[in-house]
C-alpha cells in the first residue's frame, strides 16, 4: 500500500476518472477503501474522486470522499442525506460535567407538533417542516451521531476565532445528526427501482434530496434547543452548520459528498471522538479536492472489531469517562464499545494532512465535557432512588 500513501497520491482508475488521495505516509487507510474508490471511478460518467484523510470503507461506496460525475448516483450519497455537524454557542455559569450530564433530555424521544406543542424548543422552527415529515423530529439517532457540550480549548488562529466570536473557555453545543428515516426512505425508493444505477430523473431526486437536507439542518437546531433549555440556557443560532452527506450541482455535473464537508470558503467542525478534541477549521479546498475537506476522524475499526477488542480492554464504566475528563451519556452498552475513541483514527493526523495539502486552516479545538449518544434511562432511575433515600 505504500504507493497509495504518497502525498496527494493519484490512484490508477479503470476508466477515464481520476482519483486523488489527500493523505500522508503517516495516515493509515484500509485497502478496501482504496478499492471502493476505484470502483466508483469506474462508474459511467465519473470525472474525479477526491479521498480525504479520514477515508474508510462504507456500504457500497467509500466514506470520506467527494465524487464528481456527469450522472447523479443516489447511492454515493447514501441513506443519511443531510447529515452534518452544527456548532451553537451556549452560556452556562458553572459547567460541571457530571451535573450537566444528568440534565440532558431524552433525545431518543421525538417531539410531536401536537402532543408537545408547549415545548419551548419549537421557537427555533420558522415556517413549515420540510416535506411535512414529523417522524423523529428532535432525535439524534444512533451510530456516530451525537450531541456534545464542549469548551473551546486551544485557539489556533485568533483572527478566524474572533470572526466567529469565539475565545478560549467558551462553551458550545456540537450537534451531529442527519435526516433520520427521511433520507433512508428516499434512497430505498430509488434502489428498489434502479439499484445502484443513476437517477433517471435527477431533478425529481434533487427535489426530495433538498428537502432532506433542509430537514437535517432543522433537526440540528431542534436538538440544540432541547439541550439548551434543559441546561437552563437560551438557544442560539449556529455559527457553523455544514452538511457532509449530499449532492450539489456544480460545473455542469454532480458533486457527491459522502462523509466529506464542503470546503470552498466554509467553516467546518471536523469531529474527533468523545475522548479527544475536535477541530474547527476554515476550509479553502480547490477543484483537485472537489472543493471538500474531511468530516471527522474516520473509523479505523469496524463496529464488530471495536466491540470485540473493547470488551477485552475496557469496562462499561471506564468508557463512560474519557481521557479528557468528559462524561458520556449512553444507555446502549454495545454502542459504547462500537463508538469508543480507540475505534477511530487520530484526529490530529487527519487535520495535519488537510493543512499539509493546504485544504484548511485550523481555528480552534473543542474539548468534550458531556457527549450524548443515547438516553441512559438507568441514570434517571438511580437519581430518583437517591432522592427517595434522602427523604427517609
Amino acid at each position: 500500500m505504500s504507493e497509495l500513501h504518497l502525498r496527494q497520491s493519484t490512484l490508477p482508475a479503470s476508466g477515464p476518472a481520476t482519483i486523488s488521495v489527500f493523505a500522508s505516509p503517516a495516515s493509515w487507510i484500509e485497502s478496501d477503501a482504496h478499492t471502493q474508490c476505484r470502483q466508483v471511478a469506474a462508474l459511467d460518467g465519473m470525472i474525479h474522486v477526491a479521498a480525504m484523510p479520514d477515508l474508510h470503507p462504507g456500504k457500497g461506496a467509500p466514506i470520506g470522499a467527494a465524487m464528481a460525475s456527469r450522472m447523479l448516483y443516489p447511492f454515493l450519497v447514501g441513506s443519511d442525506i443531510g447529515c452534518g455537524i452544527a456548532v451553537f454557542p451556549i452560556r452556562l455559569k458553572r459547567p460541571v460535567p457530571e451535573k450537566l450530564a444528568a440534565r440532558f433530555p431524552d433525545l431518543d424521544r421525538p417531539l410531536h407538533p401536537e402532543r408537545d406543542a408547549d415545548d419551548p424548543a419549537w421557537t427555533v422552527v420558522h415556517g413549515e417542516i420540510p416535506a411535512g415529515h414529523i417522524e423523529s423530529l428532535g432525535t439524534v439517532g444512533r451510530g456516530n451521531h451525537f450531541v456534545e457540550l464542549a469548551r473551546i480549548g486551544a485557539v489556533l488562529d485568533p483572527t478566524h476565532a474572533s470572526r466567529l466570536g469565539l475565545a478560549a473557555g467558551d462553551l458550545v453545543l456540537v450537534v451531529h445528526s442527519g435526516s433520520r428515516g427521511f433520507g433512508e426512505r428516499i434512497l430505498r425508493e430509488h434502489t428498489e427501482r434502479h439499484g445502484t444505477g443513476p437517477a433517471p430523473d435527477p431533478q425529481a431526486y434533487l427535489a426530495r434530496h433538498d428537502e432532506a437536507v433542509r430537514w437535517g439542518a432543522l433537526n440540528r437546531r431542534l436538538l440544540a434547543a432541547r439541550v439548551a433549555y434543559a441546561l437552563g440556557a437560551a438557544p442560539t443560532e449556529p455559527i457553523v452548520d455544514q452538511c457532509h452527506n449530499l449532492v450539489e450541482v456544480r460545473d455542469g455535473g454532480y458533486l457527491h459528498r459522502k462523509g466529506a464537508a464542503p470546503g470552498d470558503g466554509r467553516d467546518v467542525l471536523i469531529a474527533g471522538t468523545r475522548g479527544t478534541p475536535s477541530y474547527l477549521v476554515a476550509a479553502h479546498a480547490g477543484p483537485e479536492a472537489n472543493y471538500s475537506v474531511a468530516h471527522g476522524a474516520g473509523r479505523k475499526m469496524s463496529r464488530a472489531d471495536a466491540l470485540r477488542r473493547g470488551r477485552a480492554k475496557h469496562t462499561v464504566e471506564e468508557l463512560r469517562r474519557t481521557p479528557v475528563g468528559s462524561v458520556v451519556v449512553c444507555g446502549d452498552r454495545q454502542l459504547l464499545f462500537e463508538e469508543a475513541p480507540g475505534a477511530y483514527k487520530r484526529i490530529e493526523q487527519v487535520v495535519a494532512d488537510l493543512v499539509a495539502h493546504r485544504l484548511a486552516t485550523p481555528i480552534a479545538t473543542t474539548v468534550p465535557l458531556v457527549t450524548y449518544k443515547t438516553a441512559d434511562l438507568a441514570v434517571g432511575s438511580r437519581r430518583d432512588e437517591r432522592r427517595r433515600r434522602g427523604r427517609r
